[in-house]
Order: C-alpha cells, then sequence, then structure tokens
C-alpha cells in the first residue's frame, strides 16, 4: 500500500513562497501596463507609508500619541479585514481551493501560506504604519523591547486576519454573486472618505486630539491595537497592563491560525457545488416574476424588466448604480449634518442617477443585437428608449424624493421643499431627455471583464457622451432655475415658491418626451452603427 509522505513546514514554506513571487512575476510580464500600473501603485503606496511614517514620528513626544496610534491601527487591521471580500482576485493565493490536489496538511500549509503572506506591498506598508506607531508611544528599554514583540505580533494578527476572512468565504468569492460584492468596494470608498472628512471635521471643531482619548482607551485593549497599547503601558510602567495587552495580541492571533486552520481543512476534504448533483432540477420552468407582472404590459414593460434585470443582475450596471446611490445620498446628508450644506444640494441625488441614462445600448455590449433585431421603425425605437426611461424613473423619484425631504429635515428648511423638488425634478428630466439622445449618438462599449468602464480608444466618446450631456442637461434646465432665482430675491417669492414642484415636475416630464422624441428617429437609423460601438472589445 502507497503512503502519502509527510511534508513538513520547513518544506512546504519555501515552495510557497516562490509559488507566490512567481505568480506575482510571472503577473507583471503579461504587458507593459500591468507592469506600470504596479510600479506606480507600489511607488503611490510607499510615498504614502512613508508620509505617515515621518507624522506618526512626529507625534512622539505628544500626550495624544497613543490616541492616534490605536485607532489608526484598528482600522489598519479592519482594512484587511474587508479586503479579501471587495477584492478576492488581487492575490491568487488566496485562493486555497487550488491545493486542494496537493498531499499537504493543514497545519504546515498553514505556517507556509502565512509566511507567503509577509510577501508583498500590503505587509511592507502595514509595517511602517506599525513601526511609526510603536516609535510615537514607545519610552525606555522596556517600551523598545515590548514593541518589537508588539509589531511582530500586530502584523502577523492583520495577515491572519485576512487569510481567516478569505478561506471562510472563498465558496462565496470564487462564486458569480460573490463576485459582485467587489461593486460595493466604490460604495466602501466613497462612505470611508466622507466619514474621515466627517472626522477630522469634528476633531477641529472639538478641540483637536483629545476627542479620540475615549476610543483609544477602548482599542488599547483590541487586537492588534492591544500590541500597541502595551507599548504604551511599558512606556508609563504599567508591565502587568502590558504582558496582558500582548497576551491578548497573542490569543487572537492563535484563534485566528485556529479559525484558519479550521476551514482550511473544510475546503480541502469537503465537496462543493460543483461536485454534488443540484437538489433541484436544472431546467426548472419559471414564469413571469412578481416585478414583470407589477410592470406595464407589451414592450414597455418588458423593457423596463430587462432594465432592472440588468440593475441587480450585470456587475457593471450593479457598481454604477451603487455608487451612484451612495454619493446622491452622502454628499447633501453629510453636508447638512456639517452644517455646512444646502437644500440645493438634495439634488446632486437626481443629478447622480441621471448620468445612468447616459449610454443605455453599452451598458447590453454585444447582446444588444438582440434588442436591435426588434427594433424595424422610429416607433420601435421610441418605445424601448421610454421603457428603460421608465426603469429608472421608478427608482431615481422616490429616491430623490426621499434624500431631498432628509436633507431638508436635518437643516430645518422645509420651506424650501418644494422647490427643491421641483428642481430636482426638472434635471432629472433634462438628463433623461440628454441621455437618450447622447446614448444613439455617441454609444461606446463597456468590458465586461476587469475594472475599466470604457473600451480602449472610446475613451473620447464616454467624456463627450457624459460631460457633454451634463452641460446639455444643466442649460434645459436653465428655465426653472432662473424662476428658482427670481422667486428667492422677489419680495412675494414665498407665496409662490410652491408652484416650483408642480411646474419642476411637468417641465421635467415634458422635456423627458421630447428627447426620447427626438433621440428615437436616430436610434432607428443608427442601429448597424451603435451595434458596432457597443460590442467593440
Amino acid at each position: 500500500m502507497t503512503t502519502v509522505p509527510d511534508v513538513s513546514a520547513a518544506s512546504v514554506t519555501p515552495v510557497v513562497v516562490r509559488l507566490k513571487l512567481s505568480l506575482l512575476r510571472n503577473g507583471l510580464r503579461q504587458s507593459g501596463g500591468r507592469r506600470a500600473a504596479y510600479i506606480v501603485s507600489v511607488v503611490v503606496a510607499l510615498l504614502v507609508a512613508a508620509l505617515q511614517l515621518l507624522g506618526l514620528i512626529a507625534l512622539r513626544g505628544n500626550e495624544h500619541a497613543a490616541a492616534v496610534s490605536l485607532p489608526l491601527v484598528a482600522v489598519l487591521a479592519l482594512g484587511w479585514a474587508v479586503m479579501p471580500l471587495f477584492f478576492p482576485s488581487g492575490d491568487e493565493t488566496l485562493d486555497p481551493t487550488r491545493l486542494v490536489m496537493l498531499p499537504l496538511r493543514p497545519q504546515p500549509l498553514v505556517r507556509a501560506l502565512l509566511v507567503a503572506s509577509l510577501v508583498g506591498v500590503g505587509p511592507l506598508f502595514t509595517l511602517c504604519l506599525l513601526t511609526g506607531s510603536v516609535i510615537s508611544v514607545a519610552h525606555g528599554a522596556t517600551a523598545w523591547v515590548t514593541a518589537v514583540v508588539g509589531v511582530v505580533l500586530a502584523l502577523l494578527v492583520c495577515v491572519a486576519l485576512a487569510r481567516a476572512v478569505a478561506a471562510a468565504n472563498i465558496r462565496l468569492l470564487s462564486s458569480r454573486k460573490g463576485r459582485d460584492l467587489a461593486v460595493l468596494s466604490g460604495l466602501v470608498v466613497a462612505v470611508g472618505a466622507q466619514l474621515v472628512n466627517f472626522g477630522a471635521q469634528r476633531l477641529g471643531s472639538s478641540g483637536g486630539l483629545s476627542a479620540l482619548d475615549p476610543a483609544a482607551e477602548v482599542l488599547r485593549w483590541v487586537p492588534p491595537a492591544s500590541a500597541i497599547g502595551a507599548v504604551d503601558s511599558a512606556s508609563e510602567g504599567s508591565y502587568g497592563s502590558a504582558v496582558v495587552q500582548l497576551a491578548l495580541c497573542g490569543a487572537a492571533l492563535a484563534g485566528l491560525l485556529a479559525l484558519w486552520s479550521r476551514h482550511l481543512t473544510r475546503l480541502m476534504t469537503s465537496p462543493d457545488g460543483s461536485t454534488l448533483q443540484a437538489a433541484e432540477p436544472a431546467a426548472r420552468e419559471r414564469g413571469s416574476s412578481g416585478l414583470g407582472r407589477l410592470l406595464l404590459a407589451g414592450r414597455t414593460g418588458t423593457v423596463m424588466e430587462r432594465s432592472l434585470r440588468y440593475v441587480w443582475r450585470d456587475p457593471k450596471t450593479k457598481a454604477a448604480w451603487v455608487t451612484s446611490l451612495a454619493i446622491g445620498l452622502i454628499v447633501p446628508v453629510f453636508n447638512a449634518l456639517q452644517g455646512t450644506g444646502s437644500a440645493y444640494f438634495a439634488c446632486f441625488a437626481a443629478g447622480m442617477l441621471g448620468i445612468q441614462m447616459y449610454n443605455q445600448f453599452g451598458q447590453d455590449t454585444s447582446a444588444f443585437w438582440i434588442v436591435a433585431m426588434t427594433i424595424s421603425s422610429t416607433r420601435d425605437a421610441y418605445v424601448e428608449l421610454r421603457g428603460r426611461a421608465l426603469a429608472l424613473l421608478l427608482i431615481t423619484l422616490p429616491y430623490a424624493t426621499l434624500v431631498t425631504v432628509l436633507t431638508t429635515a436635518l437643516l430645518g428648511a422645509w420651506r424650501q421643499l418644494p422647490e427643491v423638488l421641483g428642481l430636482s425634478f426638472a434635471l432629472l428630466g433634462a438628463m433623461l431627455a440628454t441621455g437618450a439622445w447622447s446614448s444613439a449618438r455617441f454609444p461606446y462599449s463597456i468590458p465586461q471583464e476587469g475594472y475599466k468602464n470604457v473600451a480602449p480608444g472610446q475613451a473620447g466618446l464616454a467624456w463627450i457622451a457624459i460631460f457633454g450631456g451634463m452641460v446639455s442637461a444643466a442649460l434645459l434646465s436653465a428655465p426653472v432655475i432662473a424662476l428658482t432665482i427670481w422667486l428667492n430675491v422677489s419680495a412675494d417669492g414665498d407665496r409662490w415658491s410652491w408652484l416650483l414642484l408642480p411646474l419642476g415636475a411637468l417641465y421635467g416630464a415634458l422635456i423627458t418626451l421630447l428627447g426620447l422624441r427626438l433621440a428615437a428617429p436616430r436610434t432607428a437609423r443608427r442601429l448597424p452603427e451603435i451595434l458596432a460601438a457597443v460590442s467593440k472589445g
């Protein structure tokens, strides 16, 4: 009987490290553009790390140095935890299912992958921030010895956290629905940027770094920030607290390694959906969805349902909608919370979603030929564009109304609610009109793979379509904007400002219908050109 040799961790680790380096080297050999992008990203990351390091060193001796370092390390660990969810393809070695056919035991493999995880820009960036954090709070020989142990523990906790999260979710991340989680990265970036901005302004208005002291007191006992808290405790002579904080970090590392090993064992020994017969019949007849029964009958309802399914299922379309919904809410609401906003910022919501009307046919990519086969007249083109516009309005109208009501409520500017809503509806109508015309005149392809939203060679078309359309929409909204300004400067304007709501809604509806009517004949005439443009790449 043949036995499988026991492969030791010592022999596995260098092999896995070389595998990591080979994957990186071979990936950079694919194209010059990829090499350039990688080099630029490395330079930017190291530059940011160097600036952060210098800033933390400058805090040395400041009484609130720990109040900065501890939250910084906690946020850094949070970044390590969520990064595999948003960028599962960023590191090929994050997928342990590639190693399931090899005769490897979980424990040696965990140690080997942990060492391999320390190779890369991310760990180097983290090491710089951890080093700066301990330098800012370390005073005395004992504190420096604690700092060496603390940096190693904190770095290993961050890496193990990312690996454990990736192993626990790898089945999800390797599926189509799981990869759609990457669309949330735009939302996280948008929300995170606004939270950082909001937090910075609150710090400036509340007396500086002392506002972080309560959070730091809690985080000094939460791994991996507790490793930095141990250095601060050792600097103050609280050696017992330092030992407990290091022990907490060590326990967290042991727990994460055990969790990682458990998930790794399950992944390498349990069958997945690709090896099991589906519980349900593969060819299951599906009737009309509940959504389809609620929409209009005929082609209009069919087009609306197709457009809404794209929003829900297509990763690129979903990414654009999630980002627009997030930014459209964040900009007015966060400015209102900071006391620096205006009720008119709520128009940003309608503007962000109105952009989704541009390049309607490009969202279909090469599948647009099926739609093109059903368009044989100007009437068909008009109904197609009308269905797409109604699908967009189904989401945008209640969303823009909600954002406007919320913004005016936060500002206490209820008197401005009718005029802001009317202006939002007029702007939305203008963007639907120009978006329909632009979709027919300047279509471009959206690549399905990668993170690019424009096919090579079509960037100029995209700029003309979006920014030219937005300028045109602003000009088309000029009558309502002028009327709003006139009522605000007029002595009797308050009595008649409520009229802006019905007038804006009526103007928006009329300008939308006019835009659809003008775009329909151009769409019908240019079907071959549109099909060629959106199928490129």
